[in-house]
């Protein structure tokens, strides 16, 4: 017995959802950039999911890739909350204003 893409789509779009609430509601920057990175993988849910309905491995092959750009962009990201913490002692993103004049 398989699985219905509905139920996929349905994880994603709950995942997808509840990152983006994240992101709009956390002050923590970690927490902000946790709920992007679940945003990130409910779309990668949904190319695998329609990947799997359609046969071809395309969409697979799209999400190996975008799972090394994540992972790539943790060890980033994690790098610039290292250094704006040791700078201003804090990762609050309401507290953060270093673009401004």
């Amino acid at each position: 017995m398989s699985v219905p893409i509905l139920w996929y789509l349905l994880l994603a779009a709950a995942l997808f959802a509840i990152g983006a609430f994240g992101a709009l509601t956390r002050r923590s920057g970690i927490a902000v950039f946790l709920s992007i990175e679940l945003m990130l993988n409910a779309a990668n849910l949904t190319l695998v999911a329609y990947s799997r309905l359609l046969g071809d491995r395309t969409g697979q092959m799209l999400v190996f890739f975008a799972l090394a750009v994540a992972a790539a962009e943790a060890a980033v990201g994690l790098a610039l909350f290292i250094g704006i913490y040791r700078l201003r002692r804090t990762i609050d993103v309401g507290r953060m204003n270093l673009m401004r004049w």
